[in-house]
């Protein structure tokens, strides 16, 4: 068994969690594929970026776990000129509904299985 701070090996106590759970209309999957994948790469370009976690399920329900430095880091990808275009056409064509919770990090843990 080993454990450690996180899968990244970061320690994301102090960070910046911003939660995102919504549900996809089955409306242009290669849009939204396409844009999540720009979104993905923009972000990871920007100053306090600590990584993400993202899952979505046969149903289309997703999660995704941003990690920001800060706060201000959090609200100045929110307010990205990008970000803000491809949540507007989300709204319009992507998603039937979603969530954000945004969190502070008190504290992390990891576990994994040794590999036999």
């Amino acid at each position: 068994m080993t454990t450690g701070a996180n899968q990244s090996g970061e320690d994301r106590a102090g960070q910046i969690a911003v939660i995102f759970v919504s549900q996809r209309t089955d409306e242009d999957a290669a849009g939204y594929g396409a844009a999540a994948a720009a979104m993905g790469a923009l972000a990871a370009i920007q100053p306090g970026y600590r990584g993400e976690r993202s899952s979505r399920d046969a149903a289309g329900l997703g999660i995704t776990v941003s990690y920001w430095a800060d706060e201000a880091s959090a609200i100045a990808w929110r307010d990205h000129p990008e970000h803000h275009a491809i949540r507007n056409a989300g709204r319009a064509r992507w998603y039937a509904w979603y969530e954000m919770v945004v969190a502070d990090v008190a504290r992390d843990y990891a576990w994994r299985r040794d590999p036999a």
